[in-house]
């Protein structure tokens, strides 16, 4: 039996504004300080040189669990996974999260990876830390993924989903929101109310993690922590890491109820889909903005009726995504459309459709902002057998999967030529909503030229010519053209990022 209690727990790095402390971690260390282990949190934030703290913190711990997910984020595991491993190759070092859940055969394949806490992570890893500790084997664990000593690989039995109800609260208390709020300028407060997505649309590792089930805070859960978390920590935001949010409409109105009553005054986001949202009353949109709600942000993904069947969003119209827009204008809540370019089986034709709805859209309804990105094929989602045969190919180690951030090109059907008229169509379909929106707050000089571009620029979308693009290279000179925005905040992003909670 071990004499330390202590487990180091390390969140890489990203390129994407922090919304809070990483709340994967915080979920994790729960139950681990229940049954009576230390447990040390490292992160850039928290710690700038997180290599050297995550090599002095290992001196005197049982194992060093890593969070990961595709993209950059592997990058600063690996390295420290290394280092760690090199200086004490007797540690075992436990990868989790999304990555090591979907490509777990093939990050176990790594020498440095000694085990991977795969899907709902809370209870796998207090068992295989209690295991640890006792000197016992790895073998019985559910959800465990681990190798033996001849680097056999053994894949437990997965572990039955936990309603999150029956969860630790996340161990908030470990971290120092204003940390955070340096960079950001706000202190914010990740959360998650639920967890999972009925859905299964062709693109989305949810549906693989959560198997299309719906786990939810009760009401009272969720207005309970808003009236207690916020004050004690001074709270301004809370943006909700749920999947979507919305698929209970009369849990969802009950919460709004709770947070106004409490008498709390905090700015809360989330992200849905616009069928749900559309369903709602005009009253109850306002109500969500009176508790609130200041930003929602939808996985729209494309305006033609074709691409969403392909992406197997059959239960998506650009019908809900006006009324979606209608309803949050009137309430006051600015929105942010998610769009994937280049979905295989997409026409150029089709893609421009989208750019011309969603315009027309947004002329209407000032509150509305856009996202769009290539598509990029993540591990484990249904749609690989297909992009396959289309010649997509599938990176084949950890480290090959660092480069694939969100929207990185690696489609072969989205080269020279076309992908040139892509991004220039894009240009254009976001410089015109963006002249739209800032012609009231820009002196008149400006706001007149900004005038003069519009009907030109109005006139390309439409008619799909984009030959000598003068209005870019204008704007170019007067403002930067925001091309991504966060889905839980609104706000503009740094090209490449990835939102991770």
């Amino acid at each position: 039996m071990s004499a330390t209690k202590k487990v180091v727990l390390f969140y890489p790095p990203y390129d994407g504004p922090p919304l809070g402390a990483p709340l994967s971690l915080l979920c994790l260390a729960s139950p681990l300080l229940q049954a009576g282990f230390e447990v040390k949190l490292v992160d850039n934030l928290l710690s700038p040189d997180y290599e050297k703290t995550i090599l002095r913190e290992t001196a005197d711990a049982l194992c060093l669990g890593i969070s990961v997910l595709t993209g950059p984020h592997i990058g600063a595991a690996v390295r420290v996974s290394r280092a760690v491993k090199k200086l004490r190759p007797k540690m075992p070092i436990v990868f989790g999260g999304w990555h090591p859940s979907l490509a777990t055969q093939q990050t176990l394949r790594e020498p440095f990876v000694d085990a991977i806490v795969r899907g709902q992570g809370e209870l796998t890893l207090l068992e295989l830390v209690q295991r640890i500790a006792d000197g016992r084997e790895w073998d019985g664990v559910r959800g465990l993924s681990f190798k033996e000593g001849d680097g056999t690989m053994i894949h437990e039995p997965e572990r039955p989903v936990a309603n999150i109800n029956e969860l630790p609260a996340p161990a908030y208390h470990l971290a120092d929101p204003s940390v955070y709020a340096v960079p950001s300028g706000i202190r914010q407060l990740a959360y998650a109310s639920s967890v999972g997505c009925p859905y299964q649309c062709n693109y989305c590792t949810d549906q693989v993690f959560y198997k299309r089930r719906f786990n939810a805070y009760r009401v009272e859960r969720v207005v309970n922590d808003f009236a207690e978390l916020v004050p004690r920590y001074d709270i301004a935001h809370v943006p909700l890491f749920d999947s979507n949010f919305l698929v209970d409409r009369k849990r969802a109105v009950a919460i709004a109820r709770g947070i106004i009553a409490s008498g709390i005054k905090v700015q809360w986001d989330f992200q849905t889909s616009t069928d749900f949202l559309a369903l709602m009353s005009e009253d109850d949109v306002r109500l969500l903005a009176e508790s609130g709600v200041h930003h929602i942000g939808f996985g729209t993904e494309s305006a033609s009726q074709e691409v969403l069947t392909l992406m197997n969003k059959r239960f998506q119209h650009v019908e809900q995504m006006v009324e979606t827009a209608r309803k949050t204008d009137l309430a006051g809540i600015h929105i942010v459309f998610n769009i994937i370019l280049g979905y295989p089986g997409e026409t150029a034709a089709q893609r421009q459709q989208t750019f011309r709805i969603m315009s027309d859209i947004a002329k209407e309804h000032a509150n509305v902002s856009f996202s769009p990105n290539i598509f990029t094929p993540y591990p484990g989602i249904p749609i690989w057998p297909q992009l396959k045969e289309m010649g997509v190919r599938e990176p084949q180690s950890l480290e090959e999967w660092e480069t694939l951030a969100l929207g990185t090109n690696v489609l072969p059907w989205l080269r020279g030529e076309e992908l040139q008229r892509l991004r220039r169509s894009l240009e254009y379909f976001l410089l015109n909503n963006q002249i739209r929106k800032v012609t009231t707050r820009v002196p008149w000089l400006r706001r007149r030229a900004r005038r003069l571009l519009g009907a030109p620029i109005r006139w390309r979308i439409g008619k799909s010519r984009y030959s000598f693009p003068w209005e870019l290279w204008l704007s170019r000179a007067v403002e930067r053209v925001v091309t991504r925005r966060s889905l839980l905040t609104g706000q503009a992003l740094p090209e490449r990022t990835q939102e991770v909670c």
